[in-house]
C-alpha cells in the first residue's frame, strides 16, 4: 500500500481519492489550486457556432452564466464532456483529452463561415485555443469565468509526511499545480525529500514544471486521463 499525495483542486481531489483507495492504496489530499467562479454577466451567445470548454471548471462557469444549452458543447475530454452532459447541454462532443487533439477535431470538422466559437476558459490557460485555429480560419472568443489561486504553502501534514518519506507517490494534473509544487517544496525547504518520491504526471507539460526537483523517478501517463494517470501507480 503506497501513500498518495493529490494535488489537484476539490472536487474533483476527493474524487480521486476515492480512485486511489479503491485501487488499495491511501490518499493524502492536498488541493494546490483554489478554483474561484467568476461572474460573466450578459454573455453574448448570438451568433456563435459552438462553446469549448478545457475542463470541468469551464462548464460550471458557462452553466452558472446562462440557461442556454441549445449550442453545441465541445469538451476536451471524458470528465468535461461527462460534466456538460449532466448540466443539461444536449449536445456534447468530446475531444481526446488535451487542447491540441480538441482543436484538431474542431478543425477537422467545423465550417469557419458557421461562425466563431467561444471559449470559457481559466485565468492562466496550458494552451492558446485561439492560436491552434487559427490556420484553419475558425475564430475563437475567450472569456475568463475562473481562476485559480495557488496555495501559499503546503500544510503541516504534508510538511510533515514528507519529511518522514511516508509519500510514495504524487499525483500532478497540471502544470501550473507541478510548478505551484515545486515552488513551494523550495520555499518549505523539504525539496530533498522528493528524491523518495515518485512523480505521476498527466503529460510531459506537466512533467516539466517539476524540473528541478531530485524525484525517485517521474513518470507520464500514455494518456491524459486520470485512469492512465492511476494505472502508473504500483500495485497495492
Amino acid at each position: 500500500m503506497t501513500l498518495v499525495l493529490v494535488t489537484r483542486p476539490r472536487p474533483e481531489a476527493d474524487s480521486t481519492a476515492a480512485a486511489v483507495a479503491a485501487l488499495g492504496h491511501r490518499a493524502l489530499v492536498e488541493p494546490l489550486l483554489d478554483i474561484r467562479l467568476l461572474p460573466l454577466p450578459g454573455l453574448e451567445l448570438d451568433g456563435l457556432q459552438g462553446v469549448v470548454a478545457t475542463s470541468v471548471n469551464g462548464v460550471r462557469a458557462l452553466a452558472g452564466a446562462t440557461d442556454v444549452r441549445s449550442l453545441p458543447l465541445y469538451a476536451v475530454g471524458g470528465k468535461t464532456a461527462a460534466m456538460a452532459r449532466d448540466a443539461g447541454f444536449a449536445s456534447v462532443v468530446e475531444g481526446g483529452g488535451d487542447a491540441a487533439s480538441l482543436a484538431g477535431l474542431l478543425a477537422r470538422t467545423l465550417d469557419p463561415r458557421a461562425g466563431p466559437l467561444l471559449h470559457v476558459s481559466g485565468a492562466d490557460v496550458a494552451a492558446d485555443l485561439g492560436a491552434l485555429l487559427a490556420p484553419a480560419g475558425i475564430g475563437v472568443r475567450r472569456v475568463v469565468g475562473y481562476q485559480a489561486v495557488a496555495a501559499g504553502r503546503l500544510s503541516p501534514d504534508v510538511q510533515l509526511a514528507l519529511a518522514e518519506g511516508r509519500i510514495g507517490a504524487a499525483l500532478f494534473f497540471s502544470p501550473r499545480t507541478a510548478r505551484t509544487f515545486a515552488s513551494l517544496c523550495t520555499i518549505e525547504g523539504v525539496s530533498a525529500a522528493c528524491a523518495g518520491l515518485t512523480a505521476l504526471c498527466l503529460s510531459q507539460a506537466v512533467a516539466d514544471g517539476l524540473a528541478g526537483l531530485g524525484w525517485g523517478a517521474v513518470r507520464v501517463a500514455e494518456r491524459p486521463t486520470q485512469e492512465a494517470l492511476l494505472a502508473l501507480l504500483p500495485p497495492a
